[in-house]
Formats: C-alpha cells, structure tokens, sequence
C-alpha cells in the first residue's frame, strides 16, 4: 500500500478529477481528429502494466530522485512536479495514475559533457521531471521501446535562466503499441530548448509538444522525421506558447509514408498580446510512397500582438519525376535512386542535430526503416 504523501496525492487527485471530465480522446474531438486514441486502445489495456526507466551514469552536479517512492522528495521535485503538465486528458492521465517515474536536475552553472541516455519501456503511465537551473547545459538522448500495450508517458522539462537542453528522442517501429507521449517545457530568460526526434510509427503514436517561452530571450528549435511503413501511423503535435516578447521558435518536420501507413503534423503557434518581436516559423512536408499511405499537416498561427514574424508551411507530394528520371538515366537502378532522393528530403531536418554521434544513431534509424516505407 502507497504511504500517504499529501503534496503529490492533492495534484495526482485533481488531475484524477480533469481525467474523468475529459475522458479518453477520439476522433471527434478536434486535436485528435487524425489520431482516433479511443478505437485504437481496444485490447491494448490488456497488457498488463510494466513501464520502467533507465538512465545512463550520471556526472557530479546532476541529481537524480526516483518518483516511485515520493515520501522524502526534495523541494525542487515538490516545487516543479506535477505543475508544468498540461490540463488535457491524457496529460491528467499519466499525472494521475503513474507510480513509476524520475526526476533529475543539473544544478546551476554545471555543464554535462557527453551524452546522458534515458531509455523507457513498458506499458502503462510513466512520469518524468527534467530540472536545469541557471546556466546549466544537459544533451538527453531518449530511446522509446518499441513495447506491447499502452504506454502513456508525461515528461516535465523546467529551463532556468541561460539555461541549454538538447532533447533527442528514438522511438523505433512498434507495430503492436499504442503511445502517447507529452513532453511539457517552461523556458526562462535566454534558456533553449533543442528537440530532435525521430518516430518509425506504431499501432497509434503521438508526440505533443506543449512549451512556453515566458522570458525574452527564450528560444525553441524542434526538428523531426517519421519513417513509416505498412499500417503505422504517427503523430506530432506541437503548441509553441510566445509568452513575452523577443522570444524564437524555429519548426521543421519531415514525414515518409508508404504502404497504408499514416503521418500527422499539427503545429500551433500562439503569440500572446504584448509578446513584441516575437519570431517563429514552422514547416512540414511529406512524401507519399505509396497510394493507399496518408500525410495530414496543419500547421496553425493564433497571433495577438503586432510586432512579430511568423510564417508557417506545409506540403505533400511524390517524389519528384525528373530529378527520378536524371538518376535513372545516368545508371543507377530505381530502388536506389529513390533511397537517394528520400535521404536528400530528410537529410535538412537530420542535420539539425549538432552532435555527429547522435546525428548518425538517427541516420541509422532511417535506414532501418527504410525497406518498409519503400516496400508500397
């Protein structure tokens, strides 16, 4: 039996009650139009639950306290915990029901050399709290397991002042997992957050995005690539919040479907009144590869100041005939030809990642998921 902790019971019963008012979303509701969560979950919850986390070792000046066993929890974990999670259900869900999770924080002016590696498994609801206080620096390399079952995974990420965090994130094939995954960031003065993130799809996948830029200077950069074959289908969803003034956000995802697999872009942009020389862009593109494949984008901009520069986009097409063509003509047979000119769409998003280790781990990913994508 879990000991009474009554800071963590107050929040994991309010979202409890926000859970139960919204119920699991479906299609007909309209941030989930493209990604019915309802229909796919039947069976799923069968699994019984298992998720678990492990991180790499960690340097001095990085602290780690394991969630499972709230009694104890220092004040930043009781201060930030269970406060950045967004008010939507499946959010409330894993607030609510997970009794498994982390929290980890890069103590003020402490720079991480290298990489840290967080890798989560299992089904069932898992939390994770990511502190980084003044002038701290952190590269995360995230591995989602391509598991069984429904794995419903909420992430809180707190960047203080100059703070910098490199988030990358692995979720391979899963063809029999339902996930969901949201990662929540709130970004002080001049903090960065960069997010790169690679998705070779599952039964029903989907990454939401949910960051505030509430000090000028504030600045997120996401980049990412799905690669989907035969009936996977993957999701990401992003709201960039322009909190305050003189604040960035830079967006581009890029998506390759074959077979009858499904990818979806949904990007919103909010620029709150006030919020002067804000600057974000966004761009999506798909390639289809297939007839019965699918790619829906919706890039969205909600602006209440004046001052700003905001531009989104978004495209889906084949691959280009004559640039085919030119290949073909010059003695290089179809198959490879056309590798070519999918690694050439993705390699812009790709490059976004600066560490050439991680940058070739994505690369091999790709790779791997290739033959399927391609297999129409």
């Amino acid at each position: 039996m879990n000991a009474v902790v009554p800071w963590i019971d107050a929040r994991r019963a309010e979202a409890s009650a926000r859970f139960r008012a919204l119920g699991v979303p479906h299609r007909r509701i309209e941030e989930w139009k493209y990604s019915d969560l309802r229909t796919a979950l039947d069976g799923a919850n069968d699994v019984a639950p298992s998720a678990k986390w492990e991180l790499s070792a960690l340097p001095s000046g990085v602290e780690l306290f394991d969630l499972s066993n709230p009694a104890g929890a220092p004040d930043w974990v009781v201060k930030v915990f269970g406060t950045l999670t967004a008010s939507d259900a499946m959010s409330s869900a894993s607030l609510a029901e997970a009794r498994v999770g982390f929290a980890l924080k890069v103590s003020r002016g402490t720079v991480v050399r290298g990489t840290v590696n967080l890798t989560l498994s299992g089904a069932g609801p898992l939390r994770g709290l990511i502190v980084l206080e003044e002038s701290a620096s952190l590269t995360l390399m995230e591995t989602a397991a391509g598991s069984a079952g429904f794995a419903n995974v909420g992430i809180e990420i707190a960047l203080g002042a100059n703070a910098r965090l490199t988030h990358v994130r692995s979720a391979e094939s899963a063809p029999d997992a339902v996930q969901v995954e949201e990662i929540a960031v709130k970004a002080a003065r001049d903090a960065l957050y960069r997010g790169h993130f690679f998705n070779g799809g599952a039964k029903l996948s989907r990454l939401e995005l949910k960051i505030a830029l509430e000090g000028e200077g504030g600045n997120a950069q996401l980049s990412g690539v799905s690669v989907l074959g035969d009936a996977a289908h993957a999701d990401v969803t992003t709201h960039i919040t322009h909190a305050v003034g003189n604040t960035q956000s830079t967006q581009l995802f890029k998506h390759v479907a074959g077979g009858k697999s499904r990818a979806v872009y949904q990007g919103k942009i909010t620029v709150r009144e006030g919020a002067d020389k804000s600057d974000s862009r966004q761009t999506a593109k798909a390639l289809l590869l297939g007839l019965r494949a699918e790619a829906d984008l919706k890039p969205e901009l909600e602006i209440f100041a004046d001052d700003v520069k905001c531009a989104h986009g978004a495209a889906v097409g084949d691959l280009d005939a004559d640039s085919l063509f030119y290949l073909r003509a010059r003695g290089i047979p179809e198959a490879e030809a056309r590798n070519m000119l999918i690694r050439a769409f993705l390699e812009e998003a790709v490059a976004e990642i600066t560490d050439e280790a991680i940058r070739a781990a994505v690369w091999k990913s790709v790779e791997d998921a290739l033959p399927k994508a391609m297999a129409s």
